[in-house]
């Protein structure tokens, strides 16, 4: 069993979905890329977490698991979250419960066991534009979790999620809130306190075609101005905090979403005809011959490497998911090293 302590310098929590692509591309992460990540996952009905996760085990010491969306059961004896701990214990994945401020006291004294089953960790997800609008709303949020869960501020990592930043206008007014928040946070001890927010558009479908269009990524220079090497890192990865509903069979053009250190670089391709291979084959033909192509090629990320593959076949375009697990490993090995420490020249 893990115990708090100081975490290390430059972790990264994306709040990621529970789909193929997403644990696709934690599966292929390094050893070294894996220690500095925490995922949290948003739990979604009807998703069978576990049977993804026992397919392709996440190489991160531990997952998050966001319940903030599924009601108390009628039946007493039923707990998601403690049933999801049980079934995390019998595949050697460590869980830290995902808190939310508007929880029940049951589901925060169920937090509270499957952290103490696991890592005796846990992250409080607070959204100020929702959760807390003052220091003094947010303290009340901080008790009343601290005490259901029966964790210290210590055991907890605080995640102060702007949700979405559409806009620079937007962008500007999220980082104001951030700035009275982080000053609040200060005064706790808490393990860490990281701050998210998320720029991706919830459709791409109206972007052009056949060329690389950037989209600001407002949520990474919220952080940067925030204070990089004093907070914590976190973000949507590379999909939209805003979920849409019934797009689940909706039929996509291949499309990669490659971040760049001030933009996502979004390739959707209709080109060479209707076959999807021949599709994807000239998408990644042109992504690395591109001034976005890392000069480490195919050994900046497994999700690199796959389009690199790619680019030298038409065979085996992949899918909607492996899309988006080669776009979702780029851009953690992205953000890890845009947030590593900086070495003294």
């Amino acid at each position: 069993m893990m115990h708090p302590g100081s975490p290390p310098a430059g972790m990264y929590l994306p709040i990621l979905r529970p789909r193929r692509g997403e644990v696709t591309a934690l599966h292929h992460l390094d050893s070294r890329a894996a220690g500095q990540v925490l995922p949290i996952f948003e739990w979604e009905p009807g998703v069978d977490l576990t049977g993804l996760i026992r397919q392709r085990p996440p190489r991160t010491p531990a997952i998050g698991v966001d319940f903030g969306t599924v009601d108390d059961p009628a039946d007493a004896l039923r707990s998601p979250p403690l049933e999801l701990a049980e079934r995390l214990v019998d595949l050697g994945v460590a869980l830290v419960p995902v808190i939310r401020s508007y929880e029940s006291r049951r589901r925060l004294a169920e937090h509270g066991l499957a952290a103490r089953m696991h890592a005796e960790r846990a992250v409080l997800r607070l959204q100020p534009h929702a959760d807390a609008l003052n220091p003094a709303q947010a303290s009340a949020v901080a008790e009343r979790v601290l005490r259901g869960t029966g964790l210290t501020p210590e055991c907890v990592d605080l995640v102060i999620d702007l949700a979405e930043t559409a806009c620079v206008a937007h962008a500007d007014q999220v980082e104001e809130r951030a700035k009275r928040v982080l000053r609040w946070a200060r005064g706790m001890p808490w393990r860490s306190v990281s701050v998210a927010a998320g720029a991706m558009p919830p459709n791409l479908d109206d972007l052009p075609t056949d060329r690389p269009i950037p989209v600001g990524r407002w949520d990474a220079r919220i952080w940067a101005r925030l204070g990089a090497g004093e907070i914590g890192y976190a973000d949507y990865g590379v999909t939209s905090p805003v979920h849409r509903l019934g797009v689940q069979h909706h039929r996509q053009l291949p499309t990669l979403r490659y971040t760049a250190d001030r933009d996502w670089w979004i390739y959707r391709w209709a080109r060479r005809g209707g076959r999807s291979d021949d599709r994807c084959y000239d998408l990644c033909r042109t992504l690395v011959t591109s001034a976005q192509w890392p000069a480490e090629g195919a050994r900046y990320s497994w999700g690199d490497a796959e389009i690199a593959r790619r680019a030298r076949s038409a065979r085996g375009a992949g899918s909607s998911s492996s899309w988006i697990a080669w776009s979702t490993s780029h851009h953690i090995a992205h953000v890890l090293r845009s947030i590593a420490p900086r070495r003294p020249a």
